[in-house]
């Protein structure tokens, strides 16, 4: 009766913290993983050492999209990540890193560890990648909330353990318990019995004298279902999803407003995260001045719209006047050609001014 290993907390062996984590951080981890850095210098796009650490090998041994991968789980489940230079030039992603804050010059980074590798250096803020998630950091606030989700969720799945066990007992009778080797041949029997029971579809039990197995089976009760157990953890996933501005229906693959929850996405989940890589991309690696005058990196994320489907949309712009083909090939991701062809302006409609308090005169 007080045997301490009956105790179970419900909550500790339960995994839906990880798996909901894992599910939102790769989801946005897949998505950046796919964007393109490119890099604008006096109004051109350039390929040069720099282009292929951050869209192809940023080090030896992680492919650009592992590397964008690892920094937005580390991102957003650490609330920070760091990245460093190494003497080669590689983009390394640092896994732990004591940070010293100053008021009035740049923080300090020692026992910067990488793997198994610390770096004996101290960095400073100007020399390295640092990007912040949030004021809060993830893991703690799931922590919170999964206390109360994980117990309630652990209690539910012993529940149904329990709601469908098969209870059996076993009648002995004029059985000498107190010979030890009677007792060692019973127990060895019961054994082989309970496990031919539970591993085998069909089992044949040999009788014996004195010996009697029932079954008791519970199973079929009212109570809680398998779905009510799905529902609390969609209901923990959805608060995941909240809190880092993914829409709920895009999460869980709902086809109705697909594109309306995509643009959702993209503009208040993906869109952020993007511009605080960029904005960091370009403080360190694009002087001021040359920022100033135009050059920068440009974080070009995967687009969802496919050009056929906006052709008329583009057609209508063209026509109008308002853009020209490289202003627009530009908005849709792709690169501007510079051909004169595609830096004029055409209306190929007859729009005329609106005479004072008039309609507008539209002609073909």
């Amino acid at each position: 009766m007080y045997d301490f290993d009956l105790l179970e907390n419900t909550s500790d062996r339960i995994q839906m913290k990880r798996l909901a984590i894992q599910t939102c951080v790769n989801m946005i981890g897949r998505t950046i993983s796919q964007s393109e850095f490119r890099i604008n210098k006096d109004g051109k796009n350039i390929k040069d050492e720099l282009y292929y650490k951050l869209n192809v090998r940023p080090n030896k041994n992680m492919s650009s999209a592992h590397f964008w991968q690892t920094v937005i789980y580390k991102l957003i489940h650490d609330n920070e990540c760091l990245i460093v230079v190494s003497d080669t030039g590689d983009l390394l992603i640092a896994d732990d890193f004591n940070r010293r804050q100053y008021g009035m010059v740049s923080d300090s980074f020692k026992n910067v560890m990488v793997k198994d590798f610390i770096f004996k250096r101290t960095f400073k803020m100007d020399e390295v990648i640092y990007i912040e998630y949030d004021n809060e950091r993830l893991s703690k606030l799931m922590d919170g909330l999964y206390s109360d989700y994980g117990e309630l969720f652990g209690k539910l799945i012993e529940f149904q353990k329990h709601k469908n066990q098969i209870r059996s007992t076993v009648d002995m009778e004029n059985v000498n318990a107190k010979d030890p080797e009677t007792q060692k041949k019973l127990q060895r029997f019961i054994d082989n019995m309970y496990n031919a029971i539970k591993t085998k579809s069909f089992a044949i039990i040999p009788q014996q004298k004195g010996f009697k197995y029932e079954e008791h089976t519970k199973g079929g009760g009212s109570g809680q279902s398998v779905d009510d157990i799905n529902k609390i953890a969609n209901g923990f996933l959805d608060h995941v999803a909240k809190a880092l501005g993914i829409p709920i229906a895009l999460l869980h693959g709902e086809m109705a407003d697909v594109e309306k929850q995509t643009r959702n996405y993209m503009t208040f989940c993906i869109n952020p995260l993007i511009k605080k890589i960029s904005d960091e991309l370009n403080a360190k690696f694009i002087d001021k001045k040359d920022f100033l005058m135009g050059d920068r990196i440009d974080v070009r994320r995967v687009t969802y719209n496919n050009i056929f489907d906006v052709a008329t949309q583009v057609d209508k712009l063209i026509s109008s006047g308002a853009f020209n083909g490289d202003e627009l090939r530009d908005e849709l991701g792709y690169e501007k050609t510079g051909e004169p062809i595609h830096e004029k302006y055409f209306i190929t409609k007859n729009y005329t001014e609106t005479p004072e308090g008039g309609d507008n005169d539209e002609q073909d």
